[in-house]
């Protein structure tokens, strides 16, 4: 018994080491940041143009919101029906199999390959050229696996039990699965939307590939434009202003932060109705 307590013991020290460690890691790196680059951010930084003798950074602000919400619009409907087709539909058989290994095939392919397709389909063959719309396509795919199987393991973690009972109130299939399982697989559904939000403000080599680089307004859905993400890449391989990439990384990572901050809120307000019913 002793021996036993001497282990548990030893377990949660490590574990709590590690977990010291990821948050310590953490926090050195966004202080690191943040202490270099919020001496030089203002408002003529965060409200102007990178053009001439202005470095401002609103178009690639602009540019990272249209892509963000581009790509939102694109992958969210369709991960969140391929998990509702996955868990209410299928049943266990190849088909299941061949689409479950998709799934996991696509999230471990590296975002340069998402971005040589993206850059040889979009851009080229489809004739979108460097656009948002190329940029917001390829992202989309990228991020479809983690909507996939984030909402498809929220799916399955609604009880049983609500299933049967709408059906057996006479409800269909389709009526059940709209008004009773996913308003209750909602706050899951956030989760994996705020996931994929990191992911697509955070990528560089896929945005480079297909929306391009440029420092102008984007007008539209098929002009070029650069995000946050692309113009830190840029200002630290040309190595133009190493104060400029600090304070564009510390904008990225606030926008990143409030981002998250907000749908947890959601979730968090979305749960309470729901045990409050």
């Amino acid at each position: 018994m002793k021996k036993l307590r001497t282990k548990d013991a030893a377990i949660t020290v490590v574990i709590w080491l590690c977990a010291l460690l990821t948050v310590s890691g953490l926090l050195w790196l966004v202080i690191y940041i943040v202490a270099n680059g919020l001496s030089h951010i203002n408002l003529e930084f965060l409200l102007s143009e990178y053009k001439g003798d202005k470095h401002g950074i609103l178009p690639m602000i602009l540019s990272t919101c249209y892509i963000v919400l581009l790509s939102l619009a694109i992958s969210a409907p369709i991960g969140i029906g391929a998990a509702i087709y996955l868990v209410e539909f299928t049943k266990p058989g190849r088909l299941l199999q061949i689409i479950r290994f998709a799934t996991e095939t696509l999230a471990g392919i590296p975002s340069i390959i998402y971005g040589l397709f993206g850059f040889i389909f979009f851009v080229n063959v489809l004739k979108f050229n460097f656009s948002l719309l190329s940029g917001a396509l390829t992202l989309s795919i990228m991020v479809l696996p983690v909507i996939i199987r984030t909402t498809e393991e929220t799916l399955k973690a609604v009880p049983l039990s609500y299933r049967e009972g709408s059906l057996a109130l006479g409800a269909t299939k389709i009526q059940t699965i709209w008004k009773i399982i996913l308003p209750s697989a909602i706050p899951g559904i956030l989760t994996a939307v705020i996931l994929s939000v990191g992911r697509i403000v955070g990528e560089t080599a896929a945005v480079y590939l297909t929306a391009g680089m440029v420092t102008r307004f984007a007008t539209s859905v098929m002009d070029s434009g650069r995000t946050l993400a692309v113009h830190l890449y840029m200002l630290a391989k040309e190595g133009l202003s190493f104060e400029q990439a600090f304070a564009t990384a510390t904008v990225l990572i606030v926008t990143v932060a409030l981002i998250n901050l907000l749908m947890t809120k959601t979730v968090g307000k979305i749960k309470k109705t729901m045990n409050s019913r």
